[in-house]
């Protein structure tokens, strides 16, 4: 028998052990797949702002009580998500504040009026408690909207929940205000004054400001 050919039937042999010894249908390595990147965090579009005005009584069993006995001052706040311009023009701009038609006057949740005691906005009384603020442009004048529904998303609204609509005042500013901007601003009012305790409600963005009064009671 020649060499080549014993080496070629060692070569089989060979093979053929190795093969014997694998088992029986066993698994093939599955390929893993690439692992993507941790995707980069970015800014959200819109932000949540609060503002508040304190008033150092609350109506306690038909009195003012003073505040040093009833778990402290009593609180005015709007609660709204924050929408920023972004190099826009908003006022009027479809999708975001279209003329005709209410407006969530944020972004996100609907905007919060929080009342703890009873208030009167414009010429509207509103009773103590919480309510959704809207609002509806048009180019003949702004109406506020006061609403009885509250923790609904900004876009839902429901114009058979309205509590009031409040004219609103208009003025166009020189610079515009980059991120939505509610104010509650209270006059100051010194001893012995009995006037109770009023001011102006406002908010901006872009170039227009709205504002009407609010004073606590009737």
């Amino acid at each position: 028998m020649s060499v080549t050919r014993v080496l070629t039937l060692m070569v089989l042999v060979t093979a053929s052990a190795v093969q014997a010894q694998q088992p029986t249908g066993a698994a093939q390595p599955v390929a893993q797949p690439a692992q993507r990147p941790a995707p980069v965090p970015r800014a959200a579009p819109s932000t949540r702002a609060t503002v508040a005005v304190l008033i150092d009584r609350r109506w306690v069993e038909g009195g003012w009580g003073n505040e040093s006995s009833v778990a402290g001052p009593a609180k005015i706040e709007v609660d709204w998500g924050q929408p920023h311009l972004r190099g826009r023009n908003v006022i009027g701009m479809p999708g975001v504040v279209p003329w005709d038609s209410v407006w969530r006057t944020g972004a996100n949740m609907s905007t919060q009026l929080s009342t703890e005691v009873d208030i009167t906005i414009g010429n509207t009384f509103i009773p103590r408690g919480v309510y959704t603020l809207f609002s509806l442009p048009t180019r003949n004048g702004w109406k506020l909207i006061v609403s009885k529904e509250v923790l609904q998303w900004g876009t839902d609204y429901d114009a058979s929940k309205d509590f009031a609509r409040i004219d609103l005042r208009q003025r166009t500013l020189a610079e515009p205000v980059e991120s939505l901007t509610f104010w509650l601003i209270p006059a100051i009012e010194n001893a012995p004054s009995t006037t109770f305790p009023h001011g102006v409600l406002k908010f901006a963005w872009g170039n227009t400001e709205l504002s009407t009064d609010w004073r606590v009671g009737r």
